[in-house]
């Protein structure tokens, strides 16, 4: 995806959408001092680029059920575009980088089975790749701020379930 210039205006709506993503067209307006069409034209504008996305978040670290890890994947190929497609377009991938150092790829994984569904991603999804080396896994034990757009497969899995926080338990 091309990258794409921002102007104040559009750099202004979104920091309004980061402080709650959930306010209505016209009070952000009102807070920007633009009119709703304006907000509402930015907002398409900015969400058909590809550059903004706006979505619910799961705080990873008061979800029970939820295991997050970091892959770091070495591979036997240079290839490394292709190979990012392919890991980035796993169930549980919620994102992954081509990256300097260690690894070539870094991948953020994410389970709602805990250590086994770990290991069925790492033993079973991620071996269909191919023309990996080696990878290393780093299991989230604890974490502040870290809020989750859940991975599509995931999401498509726990349609219906209700993730309870640490507080309902």
């Amino acid at each position: 995806m091309a990258r794409r210039d921002i102007d104040t205006t559009d750099k202004a709506l979104i920091n309004e959408l980061i402080r709650d993503g959930r306010r209505p067209v016209g009070h952000l307006a009102k807070a920007m001092s633009i009119t709703a069409p304006t907000v509402r034209s930015r907002l398409k504008a900015l969400a058909a680029s590809g550059l903004v996305r706006i979505a619910a978040l799961v705080d990873a670290g008061s979800a029970r059920g939820l295991t997050v890890a970091l892959v770091g994947i070495c591979l036997d190929t240079y290839q490394l575009d292709a190979k990012l497609e392919e890991v980035a377009a796993l169930d549980q991938v919620h994102w992954a980088a081509v990256v300097t150092g260690k690894y070539d790829i870094l991948a953020e994984v994410v389970s709602a089975d805990g250590m086994a569904g770990l290991h069925q991603f790492l033993s079973q999804e991620l071996y269909k790749i191919g023309e990996i080396k080696s990878s290393e896994t780093f299991v989230v034990m604890t974490s502040r701020r870290k809020w989750l757009l859940l991975p599509s497969g995931l999401r498509r899995r726990l349609e219906g379930i209700r993730l309870l926080s640490a507080a309902e338990e």
